[in-house]
């Protein structure tokens, strides 16, 4: 193809998209460092807070395949506002909860507002704006977005939690929510152009897919993704801060101003956003030139490998950084991939509700990892447990995948003779 008429791949949807969900996984990412001042001003056991984030994990995946929905239905910049208001309102009202059972129940708004400004529709969008050439990539560009607001969101948090009381840092980000907004007139994304694919319902398109094995898998397999990365970013905070040893004051770490494990712990947090905006540009650029579940099932394994390592070792704050980098390098490769998979073999009409009901299976996943992290640690006093159980989990998720039928699902309705396989 000429490189005149070759389709850019920097497009105002991607840009938009970016900014959205870049802004929207700032906030999320940064609730593990309220675990510590939350748990201490109203002497709450760990469980508690733990609970309040599993349960924004748990309705944040009950919520994707929902505003999945309304984006096809009613347009997506229209669900993406709605997110964002909910998103907004469950934080200021979670800055006057007293109780555990206020945090807990206002986190079902967040978690909704989450899936509304975050990976399930903006993707879509992103998906059906970017040509064939470009979706890979495109997808995996907006999945490090999320990246990137996970680079500054804990550090950004832990600074202001030391100018302000967590109440006014909950006020602070449910603006930063709102502004997101200001994005939201580069979202224009373009219909399906094929008149099959306009035509066939969403019921239809869903049971195919449900019935199909495949999908089943690939449900199945996000399953970890969620646990791990809940799990780390909700509890890796206040792990370090009590279990690491202590910052050589004559070390190069005190000289960049980590000077305690509770720092380091919220660096930890971006640095894993940080090696992962590379991790995942990659994964994408893979996706396009090699086989997704085997880059998949390669992805899982790999975490499984880091996740085993790291914990049998002392934790110390070398080890610390060394896992960050690894684990992040790794982090949302998975979502570009997946996504990319879901479009490819049940194609982008209706790729957001697709997409959403695996990520229900990544949220399920989540809240486990989240809450039992808690749980846990409230009866053994550590964490080493729901270490190894998210070690498990990470190398079923790698074996799973290999099954997985790449065919896409149209061209098999097109010759039923040929058995799935």
């Amino acid at each position: 193809m000429p490189q005149s008429h070759r389709a850019p791949l920097f497009t105002p949807v991607l840009i938009g998209g970016c900014i959205i969900i870049m802004l929207s996984f700032a906030v999320r990412a940064s609730f593990g460092v309220f675990q510590i001042p939350i748990a201490e001003e109203y002497g709450w056991a760990r469980a508690e807070f733990s609970l309040a984030i599993a349960i924004q994990n748990l309705a944040w995946g009950f919520g994707q395949p929902i505003f999945g929905a309304l984006a096809e239905k009613f347009g997506d910049r229209r669900a993406i506002v709605a997110g964002a208001l909910t998103y907004a309102a469950g934080l200021v009202l979670s800055a006057y909860a007293v109780t555990p059972g206020q945090h807990q129940m206002l986190e079902i708004l967040v978690g909704f507002g989450i899936a509304g400004t975050g990976f399930g529709v903006v993707l879509a969008v992103v998906g059906r704006a970017a040509s064939d050439e470009n979706r890979s990539v495109a997808l995996g560009i907006a999945t490090a977005a999320g990246s990137a607001g996970q680079v500054f969101g804990a550090p950004v948090a832990e600074a202001l939690l030391g100018l302000f009381s967590w109440q006014a840092v909950f006020l602070i980000f449910a603006g930063v929510i709102l502004a997101s907004l200001l994005a939201l007139p580069m979202m224009r994304s373009p219909a399906p152009a094929s008149r099959a694919t306009l035509e066939e319902s969403m019921g239809s398109v869903l049971v195919r897919a449900c019935r199909d094995p495949s999908f089943t898998l690939i449900f199945l397999g996000f399953f970890s993704c969620g646990y791990q990365l809940a799990f780390i970013t909700a509890h890796f905070p206040a792990f370090v801060t009590e279990m690491c040893a202590g910052i050589d004051p004559a070390g190069m770490l005190a000289s960049l101003g980590v000077s305690s494990t509770q720092t380091l712990g919220a660096v930890a947090i971006s640095l894993i956003g940080l090696a992962n905006i590379g991790g995942t540009i990659f994964a994408g650029w893979l996706g396009k030139r090699y086989s997704r579940k085997y880059l998949l099932a390669g992805i899982y394994a790999a975490r499984t490998v880091v996740a085993g390592v790291f914990i049998l070792m002392p934790i110390t704050p070398g080890s610390v950084i060394l896992f960050s980098v690894a684990m992040g390098s790794l982090w949302l490769a998975t979502v570009p991939l997946t996504s990319g998979l879901v479009a490819h073999i049940y194609g982008l009409r209706y790729m957001g509700t697709l997409y959403g009901l695996v990520f229900f299976s990544h949220q399920l996943g989540s809240f486990l990892g989240v809450w039992l992290g808690g749980r846990m640690y409230d009866i053994t006093g550590d964490y080493t447990l729901v270490w190894w159980i998210g070690v498990g989990v990470g190398a079923f998720s790698a074996l799973v995948h290999l099954p997985v039928r790449e065919r896409p699902m149209e061209a098999l309705a097109l010759s039923p003779a040929v058995p799935a396989r």
